[in-house]
Formats: structure tokens, sequence, C-alpha cells
């Protein structure tokens, strides 16, 4: 991966070393597993995961998460746990990190059938004994957009005009929804298995109040955008709602779609297929293509990685 900016892979591994340092554990190990909203490393030696809000703002979302962490602990919420014995938040210059249990990728693989019934579990939950924000799919795109640096005027007004469409008929559904507790952003990739084989939640950060509705977006949208049909159609059997039927679906879809758009607005200029994905996404809005095929961020990385690294041995040979 590359990225030498305030927030590239470059600035988040030294942010990394200093929350090892301030943990006494050792980093020479560490592996980055993503590199988009936050720098989330691996230290499989000391059993723990790293991490890093890639902006100074979103310290609350840290708090907050690691509020909901202790609280999922205390009543054994079907949720990944904060590792024991450390104080946090952990503070690394400006920005700030949460520290968890390190679960490697053990047999089987969970199943979109397994998030959803792992959902159910989940919202029957309830609301914490302490105040979530609202689900607030505008006020967050904004919030990124506000962040990005590498926006052209013309991506950022677009972005902020969509925001201001889109606002009316989330309050709307917002109003006529009843507010309950919502992961935010419930995909596969955000279900782990744990130590003793039970499937658990992890990646707090989008956890709010709102309608359980948006719980069943992601994988739906995801069906639409990754060519992934036939998950939607599993998860709603295993859920035992089809979302696509709700009254509210266009909404919904939309809400998650800039969701997927403007959370790579602060490190769009980290990377250039995280730019190029970007790019693509924002021009499919604009034309308004509804079933154009996108590619998630993280494998247009690898992508782009394995092409340079392809490149690089032809651009020496032709010297």
């Amino acid at each position: 991966m590359s990225g030498t900016g305030r927030f590239g892979d470059e600035a988040m591994t030294a942010a990394m070393r200093q929350v090892a340092d301030q943990l006494g554990v050792r980093a020479d190990n560490a592996q980055l597993l993503q590199l988009t909203n936050n720098a989330v490393f691996a230290l499989p030696s000391e059993r723990i995961v790293i991490r890093i809000a890639r902006s100074h703002r979103l310290r609350d979302r840290v708090r907050k998460v690691v509020e909901l962490g202790r609280w999922f602990a205390q009543i054994d919420a079907p949720t990944i746990r904060l590792a024991e014995g450390i104080t946090q938040p952990v503070q690394a210059g400006e920005l700030m990190a949460s520290v968890w249990d390190y679960l490697p990728q053990n047999p089987p693989a969970p199943t979109v059938e397994d998030l959803g019934v792992v959902l159910r579990r989940f919202h029957a939950v309830g609301p914490p004994p302490f105040p979530l924000p609202a689900w607030d799919p505008v006020g967050d795109a904004r919030l990124r957009i506000s962040e990005a640096e590498g926006l052209s005027d013309e991506d950022r007004e677009f972005l902020l005009s969509w925001c201001e469409r889109l606002e009316g008929p989330v309050a709307v559904l917002r109003q006529r929804a009843e507010g309950q507790l919502i992961h935010g952003d419930a995909h596969v990739g955000n279900l782990l298995r744990d130590r003793c084989g039970r499937l658990v939640l992890c990646d707090f950060d989008a956890t709010c109040k709102g309608p359980w509705q948006i719980d069943l977006t992601a994988v739906a949208v995801g069906g639409v955008r990754f060519g992934r049909a036939e998950a939607h159609a599993s998860m709603a059997a295993a859920y035992g709602y089809d979302i696509a039927t709700d009254r509210y679906w266009p909404t919904l879809r939309e809400a998650r779609e800039l969701k997927m758009i403007a959370a790579a607005a602060p490190i769009v200029d980290t990377s250039p297929s995280i730019r190029a994905e970007f790019t693509k996404r924002l021009q499919s809005i604009r034309r308004r293509e509804t079933s154009a095929a996108w590619t998630p961020f993280i494998r247009a990385q690898r992508l782009r990685d394995r092409l340079d690294h392809l490149i690089m041995p032809l651009k020496h040979s032709s010297h």
C-alpha cells in the first residue's frame, strides 16, 4: 500500500508504533489489515488489534466504541471484546486508538446467513443505558467531506448537493421508525469467529440508534454494486426480511451509497487506486447508473499493488 500524506500508511504505521510503545508490546510483526476510515493493525504475537481513527476529529467516535465495548462485555453481547487490562482510548499524538482482542481467521469463514442470525441477536439486545448518537448519514457524510483535502471543487459541490437533497427523506424515515441499537455497517467483513467458535460482530464506528432496517441495507446494496445478488437473498432468508421490499428502500439504499462514497473522501489522495474507485463511484451516481458495478476499496488497492508488482520488473528490464 502507498500513501505518505497526513493519513497515509506511513503516518498510520508511526502512530501504531507509538500506541504499541505506550502499551509496552512489540510491533515488529504488525500486520496492516485495513486502511480506510481506520488504520487497523493486527499484532498476532501480542493477541491484540489496534484501530486508529484516521482523523483527529473522530475522537468522540473512538470514545463511543470503547464505551460500547465495555457494555457489550457486561451483557455478553455477540460482539468482539476490548483487550483487557488497557486504559482506553489510547492517545497517539493528535489521533486516538482503541485496542481489541485479536481473533485469527479460523474456519469455517462466516457467511451472510451467519450475519443474518447474529444481527437478530444483536438487535434483541436493545439500546444501552447511555446516550448514543442518532443515525445521521447526511451529517456523517458532511463531516467526511469537510475533512477531504484532495477533493476537486466540482466533486465537493456535487457531494454537498447530494447531502442536501437526501436530508429530507432521511428525516422522514427517522421520524417514522422506532430508534433502536443498530450496528450501522453490517456486512460479513465485520463478522468474526471468537476462540470458542462463536460468531461475533466487530467495528462499531457507525453503531448508533436508528431504524433496524439499516443493518440489512449493506448486504442488499452490495448485492447490486458488487455483483452479490445471491448474498442478498441469503441474508433476507436468514434474517427473515427482504429489505428491498421495504417502503423506505430507496432512501436506505441512497444513504448507504452516500456513505460508501463519502467515507473515502478524506483519504482519496492517499492512493491512486482509491482515487480511481472513488471517481468511478461518483460518476455512476452522477449518471444515475443504479446498477453500475463498483469494486471494494480494499480489493481495488490489492489489484493496484499486484499490477505494480508486475510492472516494476518490466520497467527495470527496459533500462
